[in-house]
């Protein structure tokens, strides 16, 4: 563990941690503003350059996010028998390859729409392993409570931030580089992410992996299916894991149908301009680092848990404001879904980095990895299951319907969070 002398100076494995720590951050910071560049630039290069249709461009984002159902849980498995720093430089490399490949080949003119398929989803298979592996990694930097929050919470603010502004830096980008230019600026993004990791001097004791523990364990017949049982047993067994699981799970299902007809529905039931449109977009995403910078604070004064279940409470309030506040229509209804729409990102915000610290802290070290996936693997599950609902819900009763469903859906997180568990440390 890290040593802090009596004195105002920092012992040198906190320096170097510190050291490590911003260059992790520094990387995936970057990374996370090329990626808002992709989510405008994508769609508008599958259009207006490959002349794909709507419906076609909406299926980029079906690529990036659909490897983690099928690589989610085995993810977990094989980052935890491997270096996970080396895992985030093969996934950054792969990263460059496949956006390189974009740029080369769109400046070309040899980009169809099937191949920029296959690069995204080649692209979304290295998001899985780099996600798994990069929550899991933070752990072996800093073995303190306080400091392991301080970095996922200024991680979060990254992405937060990334949120708030990549989208509002992406038009300027775009209008500069062009779209080729675009996809060129996040490659370069990813590449220098890879230095980064690169520069990092830390090296994990025993590199975190069960082969180092078992020699030869990992060339066993079933190794696998092994490793993802253990690791959804302790997950799901947990006292304390279960019911942040269970809470997040439920929380994301129906948050899930809120935005995914959000935008629809502020323009068809609530007559709301493009314009108003992009502010209530936009508030979302700027209650995050609130959020984030509160989570802190709150763990000091309330305890992991509480801040847990006030964090929920908040977000869950918020959401159910927006459809209530933005039935009252007009400008008075849209500063309500305003309202809403940062209140319930405010509490995500601090939910977060809190549950995030909590499950980095309760699980072993050669588990972190498979715990990282049983998460991943169940929030992007019900993220997917939730468009489906809300598909089925807007067809049978409209976008008001759909929205109110899934508003009020997000309440049952409350009790999915209140376990025993959770309880029982909320009284100690």
């Amino acid at each position: 563990m890290s040593v802090v002398t009596s004195g105002a100076t920092t012992s040198p494995p906190e320096r170097a941690a510190g050291r490590d720590f911003g260059l992790l951050w520094a990387g995936q910071s970057l990374s996370l503003f090329g990626d808002q560049f992709m989510t405008l630039a994508l769609p508008l290069l599958a259009v207006t350059v490959l002349g794909a249709s709507p419906a076609q461009a909406a299926l980029l984002p079906f690529a990036l996010f659909v490897p983690f159902l099928p690589l989610g849980l085995p993810a977990g498995a094989i980052v935890d028998r491997l270096p996970r720093r080396t895992v985030m430089l093969v996934c950054d490399g792969v990263q460059v390859l496949a956006f390189g490949a974009i740029w080369v080949l769109a400046a070309a003119g040899g980009l169809t729409f099937p191949l920029l398929f296959a690069l995204i989803l080649v692209s979304g298979c290295a998001v899985v392993f780099f996600q798994v592996a990069y929550t899991s990694y933070l752990p072996s930097l800093y073995d303190e409570a306080d400091a392991l929050h301080r970095g996922n919470t200024r991680l979060a603010l990254s992405e937060s931030t990334a949120k708030a502004l990549g989208p509002m830096a992406a038009g300027p980008v775009i209008a500069a580089l062009g779209l080729v230019g675009a996809v060129a600026a996040n490659m370069a993004s990813f590449a220098a992410s890879l230095a980064s990791l690169a520069l990092i001097r830390h090296r994990e004791p025993g590199t975190a992996g069960l082969s180092t523990d078992v020699p030869g364990i990992a060339r066993e017949p079933g190794w696998m299916r092994r490793d993802i049982a253990e690791g959804l047993r302790f997950a799901l067994r947990h006292p304390m894991l279960r019911p942040v699981l269970a809470c997040g799970t439920t929380y994301v299902l129906f948050l899930s149908m809120v935005e995914t007809s959000l935008v629809l529905y502020c323009r068809n039931v609530l007559g709301l301009s493009p314009g108003w449109i992009g502010v209530v977009i936009g508030a979302a995403a700027a209650g995050y680092p609130i959020g984030n910078l509160l989570s802190a604070r709150l763990i000091r004064r309330l305890g992991s848990p509480r801040t847990l279940v006030l964090a929920a409470s908040v977000s869950v309030l918020g959401i159910v404001a927006m459809p209530a506040l933005g039935s009252l229509g007009g400008p008075t209804g849209a500063i309500g879904l305003v309202a809403g729409s940062i209140i319930h990102c405010v509490g995500e915000g601090a939910f977060s980095p809190t549950s995030l610290t909590m499950r980095q802290v309760l699980t072993p070290a050669a588990l972190l990895g498979r715990v990282g996936s049983v998460q991943r693997f169940l929030l992007w599950g019900a993220i997917a299951l939730g468009s489906l609902l809300a598909a089925g819900a807007t067809a049978l009763g409209g976008l008001a319907v759909a929205v109110w469903i899934g508003a009020l859906g997000t309440v049952a997180c409350l009790p999915a969070l209140l376990q025993r568990g959770i309880r029982a440390a909320m009284t100690s």
